[in-house]
């Protein structure tokens, strides 16, 4: 796919040139690769030690940088998470605990993140204009509202497409937890996919031979026989299913001792206890592993958000899943020298309406909803936008575009959002049309 970069990478600290600013009043050797594909073409097998010296070698801001999305499926209520209201006619029974970032207050279901808050920034204030929750989940997700003529590419496929690492054996886009709404590729092609597990910290399936290595070597040998018979008839189809493509990356991938980063069990016993023994936890810490190795882009689904009715008990049963987990991911992060090259962002399609239903439930809102973000070189400590406590006014003060959080996420990542892509047919698309949020940025 052919793609317009700059001559020279910019960092993440100065705003880019070319980049809309959103005001603040509103505001050629071989590689390893290819020795390991030469040596499977071969029928070679390998061991799968531990992971190696190689992220304990880059740490902080040498590293590039990584995003784990934290997906609220079904829409997590601001005034349950992020932007409590207690004591108001919207409030509820939610009531709020105070964190170490000075006068930010969230839910008192989260005491374990109001330790850990403060190395974030808290937007109270985004807006969208999708409440449905597929076209919801698609503009949370690439920045632009879906369009029937073209599938936009989500963030984390568009990093791994303009930040590649040819080291990296196993894929460079993870989607942890399943969903009905993975993040994919889009216009830049299915190989950017995000790779599905599941059940993240279990085995994944399909990654070990059942049979025995020379068995499996005559396996491969036909299998390159009845590829190389069929193509010269079916190049077309061929070419479009990335037949090949999709055989020679699973073996790269099966004889990979980076494939030990979804491997939670030589983590010690305490530190998988503090994420919490759930599938979002444990994806929690597959999500650290994977950043650790190099993964340029992880999403980890926690679902149950959707809460019509019974929403008050709804949110305080998926606190108990999503505080332990999301507090211990930003301490271990910081504990290994990762914050500062790893983004976070903890963020679902819309948030649910001020209003309480008569089944005590909170319906769709995608005004005014709120996310956490920081890490990677953003500034931590800010909060952005307001909310009517009164439930009177449908805009928030002060409103931030979830496109201009997609391009300021690109701009902390030294990419410049204005930069473009082409799509199959040669139309030019930006990588967001969004505006930088400055208060996020560094100043220098």
């Amino acid at each position: 796919m052919e793609s317009l970069r700059p001559d020279s990478k910019p960092t993440g600290d100065k705003v880019l040139p070319h980049t809309k600013v959103l005001k603040k009043e509103t505001v050629s050797h071989p590689s390893r690769r290819d020795g390991l594909r030469f040596a499977a073409g071969l029928g070679l097998s390998f061991a799968l030690p531990g992971l190696d010296l190689f992220a304990a070698n880059k740490r902080g801001n040498e590293r590039p940088k990584s995003l784990i999305t934290l997906w609220m499926q079904g829409g997590s209520s601001q005034l349950e998470t992020w932007d409590p209201h207690p004591g108001t006619k919207v409030g509820g029974p939610t009531q709020a605990i105070a964190t170490k970032q000075k006068g930010l207050e969230i839910a008192a279901t989260y005491p374990q993140l109001a330790e850990q808050i403060h190395h974030l920034s808290v937007i109270r204030s985004l807006i969208s204009k999708e409440g449905d929750h597929e076209r919801g989940a698609r503009y949370v997700k690439t920045g632009y509202r879906p369009d029937t003529t073209l599938e936009y590419p989500a963030l984390g496929a568009i990093l791994a497409h303009e930040m590649p690492d040819e080291d990296l054996e196993i894929p460079a886009h993870v989607a942890l937890g399943g969903g009905p709404f993975p993040p994919r590729g889009g216009f830049l092609g299915a190989e950017l996919d995000a790779f599905k597990i599941f059940n993240p910290g279990q085995n994944i399936r399909n990654m070990r031979s059942r049979v025995p290595d020379k068995r499996q070597d005559r396996r491969l040998k036909n299998l390159e026989v009845i590829s190389r018979t069929m193509k010269p008839g079916r190049r077309i189809p061929t070419n479009r299913t990335l037949h090949q493509q999709v055989v020679e990356k699973a073996l790269l991938m099966m004889r990979s001792e980076q494939l030990k980063a979804f491997d939670i069990e030589v983590e010690p016993e305490e530190l998988k206890a503090r994420y919490g023994d759930t599938r979002f936890g444990r994806g929690c810490l597959v999500a650290r592993r994977l950043v650790e190795e190099g993964v340029r882009a992880v999403e980890v689904m926690l679902d149950g958000w959707d809460t019509h009715a019974e929403n008050f008990s709804g949110h305080t049963e998926q606190a108990g899943i999503l505080d332990p987990a999301f507090a211990t991911l930003i301490d271990d992060l910081r504990s290994r020298d990762l914050l500062d090259s790893t983004i976070v962002l903890c963020i679902g399609e819309f948030g649910r309406t001020p209003r309480i239903n008569p089944l005590e439930g909170r319906d769709h809102w995608p005004t005014g909803f709120s996310c956490v973000v920081g890490g990677g070189g953003l500034n931590s400590g800010v909060l952005l936008g307001e909310t009517d406590p009164t439930g009177d006014k449908k805009a928030p003060a002060r409103p931030v575009k979830v496109n201009d959080l997609i391009a300021t996420i690109l701009t902390a990542c030294s990419l410049n959002p204005a930069n473009e892509t082409y799509t199959r047919i040669g139309r030019p698309i930006a990588l967001s049309d969004g505006e930088i949020i400055p208060q996020l940025l560094p100043t220098s």
